[in-house]
């Protein structure tokens, strides 16, 4: 899916020198000026189709989402790394990578890409409902991706295991904890790669000071990675001031 809209470059320069209104310090004659060029982002969104399964922010590994609630989904947090793992994790494909290019020449162009993001192995193994907890609020209903849950009223929720998928939206939401669930979750699916040129590197040791994984390591001649703790985010790669580190895209026949 691909988003476009425009916007003319004169808008734009106006709310630039309406913001910069609030600067304390700028020139008296200051006028923004935008050139012309290209830049890129990415960034991660959950829409509001979040199961509150909570899945994502157990497994991210820096502890950028929000927690979800049954009122409101979960949510990204300034300090996530975009590792995309929450991508590859949420059961309904309600976390979306989202690749941002603005284009500026006459007018301002914007472009907004959902990138396709490969989903990891999720497998219920035992489920069930202890029927002295459970008062049948019916909650778990609402959430449940697949239609696996009922509730007549008073009685004790009904799971027909042939149809769960393991996601835990139901253990989330259930207010009286009535629900235990056992899942297999397989493994991240690498599809990039972490590249160092030794002989670019300066040995700054800035990589080793920013990784929230602690997966690398600045020796005294070598920079080291430890490929098992690396969630292949892009703290490194943008923070290294030499270039010597470099995420590339894998292509689907190496993943």
């Amino acid at each position: 899916m691909e988003i476009i809209f425009k916007k003319k470059k004169e808008a734009l320069k106006n709310q630039v020198a309406l913001k910069s209104l609030d600067l304390e310090e700028k020139p008296e004659d200051f006028h923004p000026e935008i050139d012309a060029g290209a830049l890129e982002d990415k960034f991660i969104t959950i829409s509001p189709d979040c199961l509150r399964c909570n899945l994502c922010l157990e497994e991210c590994p820096v502890d950028a989402i929000q927690e979800a609630t049954v009122n409101r989904p979960a949510r990204i947090l300034d300090n996530c790394v975009k590792c995309e793992i929450c991508a590859q994790t949420c059961p309904v494909g309600a976390v979306h990578v989202l690749k941002s290019t603005s284009l500026v020449d006459e007018d301002v162009e914007f472009r907004i890409n959902d990138l396709k993001t490969p989903h990891r192995k999720l497998r219920m193994k035992e489920i069930s409902v202890d029927p002295a907890k459970c008062k049948s609020h019916a909650i778990c209903t609402r959430f449940c991706p697949t239609g696996a849950i009922t509730v007549e009223e008073g009685e004790v929720a009904q799971i027909n295991e042939a149809t769960c998928v393991g996601c835990g939206a139901c253990v989330s939401v259930c207010p009286e904890t009535a629900i235990t669930l056992k899942r297999e979750l397989g493994p991240v699916i690498k599809t990039r790669e972490l590249l160092i040129d030794q002989d670019t590197c300066v040995q700054c040791q800035v990589c080793e000071e920013n990784c929230p994984a602690d997966a690398i390591k600045s020796g005294e001649d070598l920079v080291t990675l430890d490929e098992d703790k690396c969630v292949l985010c892009e703290v490194c790669s943008t923070k290294c001031p030499v270039g010597a580190l470099k995420l590339k895209e894998r292509l689907p026949d190496e993943s």
